[in-house]
């Protein structure tokens, strides 16, 4: 396994380069975001399809050529990446498109596709002498800062709205991470972790306001083009929050492309989003390349709790290059699409997740979305994190030889063979 071969930083918006030996943050000229070079060409002499597929073990540091770490004494993993691509004919057959996948993140550590982003992101800061990290979080992020926080032996400050899952608390306090809850939304958060990090000595790992959380998200688009024998969906359907996972997959087929792996063509990049908090739909709905603020966030959704994006840009514009989208689906919907996907697919979706299901009906019905695609839509995070929203348990108790019993199953068979 080859090194990394990055090369520089730079900015996605006026394309000053920056060094990439040196803790960064957004690019010093415009405040925009800073994206990670790499020699391809270099990076293709040791990474091919033949040694990638001899790399049976390693997770996402199977990519180690395209990620930022320069010594593998700094990876700092709890296995991340490599998660399945699972077939949903069942529920393709509900929703009328046949050729659906799922993408399980939630299979990942601390349950969600965060730990791809904070395992760069984290190892990344050690290696280049960051004595603490800190960030603000909607949720599962912080559960992930925490655990690889803890992995790394760096102190890890969260700063988190009170009215998180409380499945999200208890882990960053397990991870020994030290924890502050703000009556606010996670932009309130992020304030006051930049009011803080500079005097304290924090390096601030917050969403795309470093360069190497989207370089573990890439991750997510070079396994999908790796799983489908190095060809893309007609469509990827993706919960949108701070829409790093967009920034990273678009990043990753265009290098992928580069390296001569796949062609031009691309997914239709789909944006879910939640009705009471969607800046990226209003924006993409209003022909705009920014975001405004959405005032009074409000969803059961943590992960789509976001107000504001600082990649708004870069999330929009791979909408529009691909012939995406942009869409918003109720509370009412994704909860409800949580169950759906649970019965017909076994996968227990964390609502953001399921945001994408409660998205087909409007899709299909647009013809966004046709029988002939292949479609792959992300699950996030695991729903054991929404434990709070799971509806009381329904289950008839009864004793031990009850003759009721023969009844009680009779009763239900019908309902178990739907």
């Amino acid at each position: 396994m080859g090194p990394s071969t990055l090369t520089h930083l730079e900015c996605s918006n006026c394309g000053r380069q920056a060094d990439a030996e040196v803790l960064q943050t957004v690019c010093p000229a415009c405040g925009k975001v800073l994206l990670a070079r790499y020699d391809l060409a270099k990076a293709a002499q040791s990474l091919t399809k033949e040694s990638l597929g001899r790399r049976v073990h390693g997770g996402m540091w199977r990519w180690r050529e395209l990620l930022p770490v320069r010594d593998a004494k700094n990876v700092t993993t709890l296995g991340e990446g490599n998660t399945p691509l699972l077939p949903a004919p069942r529920l393709g057959a509900e929703v009328g498109l046949p050729d659906l996948w799922i993408k399980e993140e939630g299979l990942n550590p601390t349950a969600s596709f965060k730990a791809r982003g904070l395992a760069a992101a984290i190892s990344r800061a050690r290696e280049l002498g960051a004595r603490a990290i800190a960030l603000p979080s909607a949720g599962n992020v912080a559960s992930a800062a925490a655990a690889y926080a803890a992995r790394a032996g760096l102190p890890c400050w969260v700063f988190m709205p009170d009215d998180t899952p409380a499945t999200n608390k208890v882990e960053v306090l397990q991870y020994g991470a030290h924890l502050v809850l703000v009556r606010g939304l996670i932009d309130d958060c992020g304030r006051m972790v930049r009011s803080q990090a500079e005097k304290r000595g924090w390096f601030d790992v917050s969403t795309l306001k470093e360069p190497y959380r989207a370089e573990g998200k890439k991750t997510m688009g070079l396994e999908l083009a790796e799983q489908f024998d190095w060809t893309l969906p007609d469509a990827i359907l993706y919960p949108t929050g701070g829409g790093t996972g967009i920034v990273g997959m678009w990043k990753a087929f265009q290098e992928l492309e580069q390296m001569g792996w796949i062609g031009a063509k691309r997914p239709k990049m789909i944006s879910i989003q939640a009705a009471g908090c969607a800046p990226i739909v209003r924006a993409y709905d209003a022909g705009t390349r920014s975001a405004p603020r959405w005032e009074h966030a409000a969803t059961v959704a943590s992960g789509l709790r976001v107000p504001a994006a600082i990649g708004d840009y870069l999330i929009l514009d791979a909408l529009r290059q691909s012939g995406g989208t942009a869409l918003a689906v109720t509370d009412e919907e994704l909860l409800a699409a949580t169950g759906q996907l649970a019965r017909l697919e076994g996968v227990y979706a964390a609502p953001e997740g399921a945001a994408t299901v409660a998205a087909f009906q409007y899709l299909t019905a647009s013809g966004t979305l046709t029988p002939q695609d292949r479609i792959v839509l992300f699950n996030t995070g695991s729903g054991l994190k929404y434990q709070e929203l799971a509806p009381a348990p329904d289950a008839p108790v009864i004793e031990p030889d009850d003759p009721a019993l023969d009844a009680l199953v009779d009763a239900a068979e019908p309902r178990a063979r739907r």
